[in-house]
């Protein structure tokens, strides 16, 4: 992208907005950028916000009168919302983060190389989704889980996930290598990334792009049941027989 991407900068403290600055200098040469404006809380920013053409907000969380989630819940509610980076000293908000749909979680200090990656993956996302240089961010559909583990936030790409399975409180999301577990409803999964993910059963979605075929496998009592087969993975997951249309759409779809 040739065009320089237009940033804001949030944060209460002035140390950190003149580091976050100098950060951004250093990381021009990779990922050309303008700041545009500063402030020290959210209520001073919504407006210059919303005055300008703002691509990227870079924005603290914790901060007197309203903290940073509260300022970007707002930001989703404009016409052209600016894509958001969080910056922050705690590692308890990588959920509500990506509630929001942060495109990443920075925690201070903030590296270089960590601040580098995460307004390429705004360059990423809007050259993917045909953004024009204006700040259109995308509509819809994150394109990463986000994973609290052990005090790091991790961000997992949706196309690397092979399954989502709901247990108890918590969902698993499988990808080749690992498993991860979300805070998150299932439901709410599948209403979002239903283009992507088809339900097999009540607790499970599955990557359509990585299912690989269907079984029928004999249980101990003689009952035969399905089950999907997914690449790269070894769990063979049952399909209810309230979803065994899927096998026939799947079928038709690699048959035609």
């Amino acid at each position: 992208m040739n065009t320089a991407l237009r940033l804001f900068l949030v944060d209460d403290e002035l140390p950190a907005l003149n580091r976050l600055q100098d950060l951004l200098n250093d990381c021009a040469q990779e990922c050309p950028n303008q700041v545009i404006g500063t402030a020290t809380n959210g209520m001073s920013a919504l407006p210059q916000i919303a005055e300008h053409d703002i691509d990227v907000v870079i924005l603290d969380i914790q901060m007197p009168q309203m903290s940073g989630i509260e300022v970007a819940k707002k930001l989703m509610h404009l016409a052209k919302p600016p894509a958001v980076i969080f910056a922050t000293a705690f590692e308890d908000y990588g959920v509500a983060a990506f509630d929001v749909r942060a495109v990443d979680y920075l925690l201070k200090p903030i590296r270089q190389d960590r601040l580098l990656t995460a307004l390429k993956r705004v360059v990423e996302q809007r050259q993917q989704h045909h953004i024009p240089s204006n700040n259109q961010t995308i509509e819809g559909a994150r394109s990463h889980f986000s994973v609290t583990e052990r005090g790091r936030v991790h961000l997992i790409p949706v196309s690397e996930a092979r399954f989502l399975k709901a247990e108890q409180k918590y969902i698993t999301l499988r990808t080749r290598d690992r498993e991860y577990l979300l805070e998150d409803s299932l439901t709410k999964l599948e209403d979002e990334f239903g283009s992507k993910f088809v339900r097999i059963h009540r607790n499970c979605l599955v990557s359509r792009d990585n299912i690989a075929g269907f079984e029928r496998e004999v249980q101990t009592g003689g009952e035969a049941h399905w089950v999907v087969i997914l690449r790269d993975v070894p769990e063979r997951l049952p399909v209810s027989r309230r979803q065994q249309h899927i096998i026939k759409d799947f079928k038709k779809g690699h048959d035609g």
